[in-house]
């Protein structure tokens, strides 16, 4: 058995290639036409990417290998040609201007967070708000919003709130597995829908590249920004969040975390094993910390940026603010924005003494590192999307399931099977990468409206990633947060449920041409009928009485 489980995947692998070439060869030997039309053959580089995915939970290598695949078929089934095909894509869509940018942009975000960590910005302007805060509901409503308001990055937004709130919810009797939870569903759920983050670079690029060649004439952002309101997952989810602040009630696993913190003082469970909860971003010591140094590089960010999308949008030309918005180089301005705010903050803490122009760098260069893989894995979408354009992926996808699916089901179909594959390879991104190129065309070919389509495909990768034990944004919320990772996934995956619920609800609405201005209302007002109904079976269950006790600050003990 201990041999089966060292070697499966290496066995799984090999037999996966070995029936690649096996039906590859069948099929080229029945199929004279090789042109353009390589038939179920262009379904191969997704879904060798999907099955690897699985297999190896390595979304980077799965990535590749489906671009291998590709390239392999093109070639002329020639597997070591396929390998230089393979870099070949991979070069070309690194040197692309747009994609540079992209990559460049999230360097220089990572950058600038690096930077605000080592001033104590960050952790300045948390605890000036935290200070205030006197019992548990507060602590939470507290953390849900600093959760909002740390949008540009889900890893900034882990690292900070989790690493400022650890000690105010031990003294406010919160358990560290609700922390977690708060953490991790204001952390990719905002980023995502957020109109400035890293996050956006990744979700328009991919845009741009599903749009390109089509006659879709939205730019790839304002598609973004119209799918905002259909983002039902991560809205319904930051609402829960609140409500369950608000009420004081909990379900499930949560329910009895929390009435054993407020009764025991015990912020983990017996036998728990927390996480640490450090952050790998440097601070420096014996500087006074200034909330400042967060708002005023942040605010610089947001404002050029903006000045930047309506400038490069027509600027004086346009009609309105607006349309200028909606055909501005984004990606430009965005690099513009993140790249002043760098200097800023760099002026502004040499001005104040705040560490040497090395300890700066340093800061930068740590920052930016985080962004590593979430290029590397962009990079790769790019390629497979480059593979599945010139094999045929979209056009055989859209003439096969045109006669399948209807327009009313395919968003929330798009949406449940967005869930599962994020949810067994712990990444978003990478299920977005392999969902979106294929998506778009299927949704233009079957009516279905281009934001509604693209909403399901974005959000729909967010669930599944954000209650995945093997996702880094989970182990990351844990971390920071500092409790034991599998108690916070385990109280955590009833809520991404109902919240994922209400959203295929709501999705089956939009499908069916309900207006998005009605569906938000209602799944707004559904969740908080589910928690209360949740929330009474499970303390009747437990035997435990709403509202929870709730100590007073000056007898609770440091723990």
């Amino acid at each position: 058995m201990y041999h089966w489980n060292k070697y499966k995947n290496i066995l799984l692998l090999t037999l996966l290639i070995f029936m690649f070439f096996i039906l590859s060869g069948i099929a080229w030997a029945a199929e004279e036409e090789v042109a353009k039309n390589y038939g179920f053959l262009s379904l191969l580089p997704p879904l060798v990417a999907i099955t690897l995915c699985f297999i190896t939970k390595q979304v980077l290598a799965s990535l590749f290998i489906g671009i291998w695949v590709g390239a392999t078929i093109l070639i002329g089934w020639n597997p070591l040609s396929g390998v230089t095909k393979t870099l070949g894509y991979i070069v070309e869509n690194a040197a692309d201007s747009w994609n540079a940018t992209i990559l460049l942009f999230d360097f220089v975000v990572g950058g600038l967070i690096g930077l605000i960590c080592l001033s104590g910005g960050a952790q300045a302007f948390v605890k000036s708000v935290t200070n205030k805060v006197k019992t548990s509901r507060g602590g939470q409503v507290t953390a849900w919003l600093f959760g909002l308001i740390i949008f540009f990055d889900d890893y900034a937004n882990s690292a900070i709130v989790g690493n400022a709130f650890r000690a105010v919810s031990d003294k406010l009797r919160m358990s560290r597995e609700k922390l977690s939870f708060i953490v991790d569903a204001t952390s990719a759920p905002v980023a995502s829908i957020a109109l400035i983050s890293t996050w956006i670079g990744y979700q328009v690029g991919l845009i741009g590249d599903a749009i390109e060649g089509t006659s879709v004439a939205m730019t790839p952002y304002s598609i973004f920004l119209h799918s905002i309101p259909y983002s039902f997952y991560s809205i319904f989810a930051l609402i829960l969040v609140l409500a369950i602040a608000l009420s004081g009630r909990d379900y499930g696993p949560m329910l009895k975390a929390e009435y054993r913190t407020r009764t025991t003082g015990k912020v983990f469970a017996d036998g728990a094993t927390p996480l640490s909860g450090g952050s790998q971003l440097r601070m420096l010591e014996n500087v006074p910390q200034k909330t400042m140094n967060m708002i005023v590089p942040l605010v610089a960010l947001v404002g050029i940026s903006m000045f930047g999308m309506w400038w490069t949008g027509g600027g004086t030309s346009a009609e309105s603010f607006i349309a200028a918005i909606s055909n501005a180089d984004a990606m430009t301005a965005l690099l513009w924005g993140a790249f002043f705010a760098v200097i800023i903050a760099i002026i502004m803490y040499k001005v104040q003494g705040i560490g040497t122009l090395a300890d700066m760098m340093d800061a930068f260069i740590d920052g930016a590192k985080m962004m590593v893989l979430a290029n590397l894995i962009l990079l790769s979408a790019w390629s497979i999307g480059a593979v599945c354009d010139e094999i045929g992926t979209a056009p055989y996808v859209v003439n096969a399931a045109k006669g399948v699916i209807s327009p009313l089901l395919l968003p929330m179909v798009m949406f449940l099977i967005c869930n599962l594959i994020s949810f067994a390879t712990g990444t978003s991104w990478g299920t977005m990468a392999i969902a979106v190129p294929i998506a778009v065309p299927l949704a233009l070919a079957l009516g279905v409206p281009l934001p509604l389509a693209i909403s399901a495909i974005l959000t729909g990768s967010v669930m599944g990633d954000h209650c995945s034990p093997i996702s880094d944004t989970t182990i990351m919320s844990s971390m920071f947060s500092g409790s034991d990772h599998m108690d916070h996934v385990k109280t955590q995956i009833p809520y991404a449920f109902t919240a994922s619920g209400v959203a295929v609800l709501a999705y089956l609405a939009a499908g069916s041409g309900i207006s998005v201005g009605l569906i938000l209302p209602l799944g707004i007002i559904l969740v908080g009928i589910l928690l209360y109904l949740f929330s009474s079976i499970s303390a009747k269950s437990a035997g435990i009485s709403f509202p929870l006790p709730e100590p007073k600050i000056e007898e609770v003990k440091e723990v």
